[in-house]
């Protein structure tokens, strides 16, 4: 398998199979879309990355910064999150880390040609790493495919009372 294959769904690699996203908590209830945070900054592809999202049976939310992407996250009921890579206007890796840290899926998207940031997309915890060109022709199939994969597990658990 090559490193630029890995966590990517069938399809993109020749006799790859899907990676488990294996998130910890409660069962998901029948009929109900995970909630899903997709944190990119240009607005098109945003809602484009949301729209093939809900085609795919999820209820997408969109932040455009770290700063949002960390609020969301302290905040729960988030499912998964799709994360661009290549913005400027934060540390794609970082944010990764940050999402992967809480042990919610995580699908990255990044130049098809830069393969180290794939390899350390991997490392930083995304659990599927696709080139935009990839999720422009093929989103909704493959967030389709990623929600699947663990679906039984995509809800978060539930929320701790306040103190």
């Amino acid at each position: 398998m090559s490193a630029v294959g890995q966590g990517s769904p069938p399809g993109d690699d020749p006799g790859e199979e899907p990676v488990s996203i294996g998130v910890a908590g409660a069962p998901a209830t029948e009929g109900s879309p995970p909630r899903v945070l997709v944190l990119a900054v240009d607005l098109a592809w945003a809602s484009r990355l949301a729209a093939q999202l809900r085609s795919a049976g999820a209820d997408p939310e969109t932040v455009h910064d770290a700063g949002e992407l960390a609020a969301h996250l302290a905040a729960g009921g988030i499912g998964a999150v799709v994360i661009d890579l290549a913005a400027r206007a934060y540390d794609g890796i970082a944010a990764l880390g940050t999402a992967a840290a809480t042990g919610l899926p995580v699908l990255a998207i990044g130049q098809h040609d830069d393969v180290d940031l794939r390899r350390r997309a991997l490392a930083a915890g995304a659990s599927w790493v696709h080139s935009y060109r990839t999720m422009f022709e093929r989103g909704p199939q493959i967030f389709a495919a990623w929600l699947a994969a663990g679906r039984g597990d995509l809800l978060p658990p539930p929320m701790e009372p306040e103190p």
